[in-house]
């Protein structure tokens, strides 16, 4: 076979990319491994799929903590915008949430993977289910990739979009930086990131299942210097958080294994020390003849309130009015630093992107070739490129594998 464009990958990136190359008018050729084109982007988001963000270009830039200043060129080229009216000319309305978040209005991601695949194929795409074993390369120039059963598809250009190593099962198994390695590119070494948390304490897996809207939360080192603090949603599981603000912070801890992070959480964000010692004054003074285990139930969710009375020391049995003004103190002080002792992140396996891959410095950022191989192009979670939850992973994705499109 031959073509102009070999796409390796039809997750976000590699369909953007392949669709893109084809309205130019090149003969594209997108092979995917899986039977199921973009199997990943369907249960994104839980199965939602947070689209992109609304935020200026700047703000995108700035949540990208990984190498956020490669994405100029592809995000002012292809921005979010853009990405908001390719949908809608795609028949995927969409909405925005909290935090500029955008969704498509169905809720449901299948509507974006099926109509990514849909606009590849009316750009003339070719989809090939198979698996790439080799890149084809002479005098340091692509001439075309080898799949299974050693078929030949010659082509001036590949463009590598196979992913990172987070959800192994839906594909991303590192297969794109075997290829670039193996073309003389550096590889950041994989690592998982938006990705749960474990922690110390056996108090927090007896409250699996509990949501913790509006906290706050402040992530200290060994030197007690912040790392990292937000504002938002954490659930605790059977191995210890997560959550958007749990997610988010895990890009933050590097070293993890040697250093000693801390996770403190304000359980009452909106209120000083001052006005929740106020606050608890005045429940107090209504339940001033019950017992202490009775007196929480306005102020904490109910499963939390055992553990809350366990660790303030206070005696659930005690009545109210024997509560000295030292005892309250301590309740206030842990209601604004509840702390977990961070042990580590949960496996690769389970986080939503990948951090490191191939090297930027090695990418053409305006046009996302390689610096090393003329026509091999890369888009999407296989460069190190890696950003806070909220639609900039995907807005990433979206924008790599237009410029790789538009350039191969």
């Amino acid at each position: 076979m031959k073509c102009d464009v070999v796409v390796i990958g039809g997750g976000p990136a590699g369909l953007i990319a392949a669709a893109r190359a084809g309205l130019r008018g090149k003969e594209v050729i997108l092979i995917e491994k899986n039977s199921v084109i973009a199997k990943k982007l369907r249960i994104t988001g839980k199965g939602r799929c947070n689209i992109t963000n609304t935020a200026d270009i700047q703000d995108l830039i700035a949540n990208v903590h990984t190498n956020g200043n490669f994405l100029y060129s592809a995000f002012y080229t292809f921005t979010n915008d853009d990405v908001i009216s390719l949908f809608h000319s795609l028949g995927v309305m969409t909405k925005e949430e909290r935090g500029g978040r955008v969704f498509p209005e169905s809720d449901k991601a299948k509507d974006v993977s099926d109509a990514l695949i849909q606009y590849a194929k009316k750009s003339g795409v070719k989809i090939i289910n198979s698996t790439v074993k080799n890149i084809l390369t002479k005098d340091n120039l692509v001439c075309g990739v080898l799949i299974n059963d050693n078929q030949k598809i010659e082509a001036q250009s590949v463009i590598i979009a196979t992913g990172g190593m987070s959800y192994p099962l839906t594909g991303s198994t590192g297969d794109g930086y075997k290829f670039a390695k193996k073309l003389g590119h550096t590889i950041i070494s994989p690592k998982p990131s938006l990705v749960p948390l474990t922690t110390y304490e056996k108090w927090a897996l007896d409250l699996q299942g509990l949501s913790l809207k509006n906290i706050k939360i402040k992530i200290t080192n060994s030197k007690d210097k912040c790392v990292y603090n937000d504002f938002g949603e954490m659930l605790f599981t059977h191995f210890g958080v997560s959550g958007p603000v749990i997610l988010s912070a895990s890009a933050h801890l590097k070293n993890i294994s040697d250093e000693k992070y801390c996770l403190f959480v304000d359980l009452k964000p909106a209120l000083t020390i001052e006005q929740l010692d106020k606050r608890i004054q005045r429940d107090f003074e209504a339940f001033i003849n019950k017992n202490f285990s009775n007196a929480l139930d306005s102020l904490l969710p109910q499963k939390l309130i055992p553990i809350i009375i366990e660790l303030s020391g206070i005696s659930p049995h005690i009545k109210i009015h024997q509560i000295t003004k030292e005892q309250r103190l301590k309740l206030v002080n842990l209601l604004k630093n509840l702390q977990l002792t961070i042990t580590g992140t949960r496996s690769i396996d389970e986080a939503i992107i990948t951090s490191g891959g191939i090297a930027t410095n090695e990418i053409n950022p305006s046009t996302m070739e390689s610096k090393l191989i003329g026509g091999l192009y890369f888009a999407g979670e296989v460069i190190d490129v890696d950003a806070y939850t909220g639609g900039f992973n995907l807005q990433i994705a979206f924008s790599t594998g237009y410029l790789a499109g538009e350039n191969a």
